[in-house]
């Protein structure tokens, strides 16, 4: 069985995998699409939970084997993809996939799974509300700050290509709206 694909996309800090966390708690139907990256892992990440973690050059090996369903190269040399293997697996459960990827990721799932899929953008405030989440997240040196908030911006410009838009700037109305809109297209 090929359940449907829910895709959730959001500039960094947006709070997009705090709606997603809180999906998979209230909707027993979903998975989690565990992404491939390039990066190396953070504190308490663990591999084959919150990523798939691999060398840039076994990622470059997978793409040359057509073993992507979508993949982009976020920062030079840093990689990050969705896995076939990864939504076979989900689907033989008789699962729907949730995703959360980054913008470019998210537009080109839309593409690749058209009415199959709902795309959503989490998006947040503003930005300078967004500069005060990363802030505090403590993990951002001030270069990679600058280098988020530059790239959040110009991420923004994506929010019209997806289906819709959740501001999060109250994270108990995002989860509702998330939760909404995620049965409605679950059970249309």
């Amino acid at each position: 069985m090929q359940g449907k694909l829910l895709i959730f996309s959001a500039p960094s800090g947006s709070g997009k995998t705090t709606i997603v966390k809180h999906l998979l708690q209230v909707c027993n139907n979903l998975e989690f699409s565990i992404s491939a990256c390039s990066r190396a892992m953070r504190p308490g990440e663990v591999h084959g939970k919150d990523y798939y973690f691999l060398s840039a050059d076994e990622f470059r090996q997978r793409i040359a084997s057509n073993q992507f369903v979508e993949w982009e190269e976020v920062y030079p040399g840093s990689y990050y993809g969705t896995l076939k293997s990864e939504l076979e697996r989900i689907w033989a459960k008789g699962n729907h996939v949730l995703f959360d990827v980054d913008v470019k990721g998210g537009v080109n799932l839309k593409r690749i799974f058209g009415n199959q899929a709902l795309s959503v953008f989490v998006q947040p405030p503003s930005i300078a509300e967004l500069e005060k989440r990363l802030v505090a997240r403590c993990t951002e040196t001030p270069e990679t700050l600058a280098k988020r908030i530059g790239k959040a911006e110009e991420e923004m410009a994506y929010a019209p290509q997806f289906d819709t838009i959740i501001v999060n700037d109250n994270l108990e109305q995002a989860f509702a709206e998330a939760i909404k809109t995620v049965k409605a297209f679950l059970t249309a």
